[in-house]
């Protein structure tokens, strides 16, 4: 115990310094490559011998002290950590609103390491095709950032788009002890079965006219990946977790302009789910930026950012 106890109080120092480079291994295996300060710093953590790696933001009001909620970032399928706080401006609202971002890459083919993808049940390729364990990956790295940063238990969350966010689906189901909330963006439940120990708040933006996942279900029109999978409707999801947590059936429906938002409330241990549907909209993060050259402009009605994270403020992990 001492062992361990001197451990972490070292890693703890490390948090406070500003400048030269340092290896910080846990023993989750967390290691960065650079002193832990305001800004990125590439991490990596050794899963089932494979080494994975991340992007960690810390505000630039970090001070090693307080403790700050996590917000974990999925990248979509074929693409990577890099482009999504830029695509999302995640890193921008962390900065403003005093939290920690966290970007992780999913696996591919060492050949080419600028596309990844998640193993989120149906999808995608090579994940999926490799039976990744993409889970425990993101299991282990909320408890090795939680050993070195002051990481508030709490208020955990979870987002991503197209394949990150079916990824944050899966988290939502297989970590609901330790995520309070996640924010699917265009993407499906695809896994065969979810048992959540705990009640999780969820909020998701899907867009009508998403030809990649496609809001009522069904083979993609546009997919990339093989073999075809067959997405279930976005109602199938929100009909799961408004059962699952326990809310009303009945939704508060507000429209504006081409953005119906349905809220369920009356969950317990105060969880919500929220779908905000976009008319029109395709195969994007409302608010922010084409995820790859050539993609689908989002819409400019509303911020996915910011409302999910008005939505994660609002839904912390409660006791059961």
């Amino acid at each position: 115990m001492l062992a361990v106890a001197l451990l972490v109080s070292a890693c703890a120092q490390r948090v406070s310094q500003t400048s030269g480079p340092v290896s910080q291994p846990l023993g989750t295996g967390v290691s960065f490559e650079s002193a832990l300060k305001a800004g990125d710093v590439n991490g990596s953590i050794e899963v089932d011998g494979r080494k994975r790696t991340f992007i960690l933001h810390l505000p630039s009001g970090f001070n090693g002290k307080s403790q700050l909620p996590l917000v974990i970032v999925f990248h979509g399928g074929g693409q990577n950590a890099s482009n999504t706080p830029r695509m999302t401006g995640m890193s921008t609202k962390a900065d403003r609103e005093n939290f920690i971002a966290v970007y992780p890459n999913g696996s591919g083919q060492q050949s080419d390491e600028r596309f990844f993808t998640w193993n989120s049940g149906n999808c995608c390729t090579y994940a999926m095709k490799n039976n990744i364990d993409d889970v425990k990956f993101i299991d282990n790295l909320i408890d090795g950032l939680s050993a070195m940063l002051p990481v508030d238990p709490a208020r955990v969350y979870a987002t991503g788009i197209s394949n990150g966010g079916m990824m944050s689906y899966l988290v939502g189901c297989r970590l609901s002890s330790k995520i309070a909330a996640i924010a699917p963006v265009a993407g499906a439940m695809g896994m065969e079965t979810c048992n959540p120990s705990s009640p999780v708040s969820v909020i998701i933006f899907h867009g009508t006219d998403d030809e990649y996942v496609l809001y009522n279900g069904g083979i993609s029109l546009k997919q990339v990946d093989r073999p075809l999978r067959t997405d279930k409707p976005v109602s199938y999801a929100v009909d799961f977790w408004v059962r699952n947590n326990g809310c009303s059936e009945t939704p508060l429906k507000e429209t504006t302009g081409n953005v119906i938002k349905d809220t369920y409330s009356g969950g317990k241990n105060g969880t919500a789910v929220v779908l905000y549907t976009i008319l029109d909209g395709k195969h994007a993060w409302p608010g922010g930026l084409s995820a790859w050259l050539g993609g689908d402009e989002p819409t400019t009605q509303i911020y996915a950012t910011d409302l999910m994270w008005q939505f994660f403020k609002e839904h912390p992990k409660a006791n059961d």
